[in-house]
């Protein structure tokens, strides 16, 4: 793949900056966001990457960020669409008020980000969108009716993009990891070697986007071989 221009959301922990420093290392131009303007400045210090606080449940941070990016790198080849986090409730427990914030975050900031980038990406007829959505949203479990349903809705959502832009020489991937070793919900480490890393999500999205431009992943689900395995 040669060089291109990245804009990843959520990027400076976890799975988000596991693809910054993957995307670096392959020599890409990179520009990331979060909340935690610490964690921005390590990351952008370490990699070289451009750091840019920004929530993408605010609609006037995601026009500034991508203004940032035009500013800064000429436009947006690559979206990976990562921020998003968990509430989770069982049925007769939720609370509606934090299940619309987490939407706003894992859903409509995910759709207000692309909408602000697809246009210059239709124009050259050349882009890839990345949509990070989850095992959880390939089947139900106990308590996932808000962050299930999140996940849920980016799979169909990215079907539903997948249609409209393929025509367009865009490519739309959804990513759904299971279990990761990363600090998501607050739970940090797990100290099992056998789960997945985030390095391991990073270097699927990788191999994804080298493939010849005229191969699509429309959908991958990752799993760890053998999780249970001890030690």
């Amino acid at each position: 793949m040669e060089a291109r221009r990245f804009l990843i959301t959520g990027g400076s922990q976890g799975i988000g900056a596991a693809i910054v420093e993957r995307a670096r290392a392959a020599g890409h131009q990179v520009v990331f966001t979060g909340r935690d303007t610490d964690r921005l400045a390590a990351l952008a210090r370490k990699t070289g990457a451009l750091g840019f606080a920004a929530d993408v449940a605010n609609a006037d941070d995601n026009a500034r960020t991508v203004a940032f990016c035009e500013a800064q790198m000429g436009g947006v080849d690559v979206l990976i669409n990562n921020a998003g986090y968990a509430y989770r409730a069982e049925i007769g427990a939720l609370d509606l008020d934090a299940m619309r914030a987490m939407f706003d975050v894992n859903v409509f900031g995910l759709v207000d980000l692309t909408n602000r980038v697809v246009g210059g990406m239709k124009t050259r007829g050349d882009g890839d969108i990345v949509n990070i959505a989850s095992t959880s949203g390939m089947k139900g479990g106990a308590g996932g009716t808000s962050y299930g349903g999140s996940k849920w809705a980016v799979r169909g959502i990215s079907q539903c993009w997948q249609a409209e832009l393929r025509p367009h020489g865009v490519r739309v991937m959804c990513v759904c990891p299971s279990e990761v070793q990363t600090n998501f919900g607050g739970g940090g480490g797990r100290n099992n070697p056998n789960k997945l890393y985030a390095e391991d999500i990073a270097d699927t999205i990788l191999a994804g986007l080298n493939l010849p431009r005229r191969v699509l992943w429309p959908e991958v689900a990752v799993f760890a071989n053998n999780p249970w395995k001890e030690g």
